[in-house]
């Protein structure tokens, strides 16, 4: 028989996992925006800064910088294979949908370029990672490239794999060069892809 205080002790514990879970998502989030502005070498204090948390909580979470690295890698993948189908549902075009995603995958990308040299020692690792990363992003990218061919806005002959390559090719070196704003670049490829009137 459960009695009242353990059904409160269950209660209790749920809403501190929920809460122990929205911190991470925070902690992720910051740390995303400050490696997309700062390259993923930026000072731990940067993203505890920008989180409204100490250092300490940072390492609890995450003991390495490999760690949230890693954590950060997973959590920008899952946000953008979440995100296609919701834009697909929100946007006014599937045209528009696809490029508010790449914007998505931009930002990941830059971020991702610099796990590359965090991992160099663990090519495992970094492989099983980028396995994980086509399985879950090519079938988003491939969703909102057929509802832009089938509604006629775009060409119907490019395939995601092909699309997301060339997108990260572009975004190659971007943060290291201010001169190299490959997001525009990235924005001409996309507008590239409509079928002429």
């Amino acid at each position: 028989m459960v009695n009242d205080s353990d059904k409160g002790t269950g209660r209790a514990a749920r809403s501190k996992r929920t809460d122990a879970r929205r911190n991470e998502q925070t902690l992720l989030d910051a740390a995303a925006a400050v490696f997309v502005a700062s390259g993923v070498e930026a000072p731990v204090r940067d993203i505890a800064a920008r989180a409204g948390v100490g250092m300490g909580t940072i390492y609890r979470h995450f003991p390495t910088r490999a760690d949230l690295i890693i954590a950060v890698y997973r959590h920008q993948v899952e946000a953008c294979a979440e995100a296609g189908p919701a834009l697909l549902a929100s946007s006014g075009t599937p045209h528009a949908a696809l490029g508010q995603w790449i914007n998505l995958f931009v930002d990941f990308l830059v971020t991702k370029h610099g796990l590359a040299a965090v991992l160099q020692s663990d090519n495992a690792g970094f492989d099983t990672l980028h396995a994980y990363f086509l399985d879950r992003l090519v079938p988003v990218c491939t969703q909102l490239l057929d509802a832009a061919a089938a509604s006629g806005e775009i060409r119907s002959d490019l395939e995601a794999y092909e699309l997301m390559r060339g997108v990260g090719n572009l975004c190659i070196g971007a943060e290291s060069d201010p001169r190299y704003d490959a997001r525009r670049l990235v924005e001409l490829l996309i507008a590239g892809l409509r079928r002429p009137n």
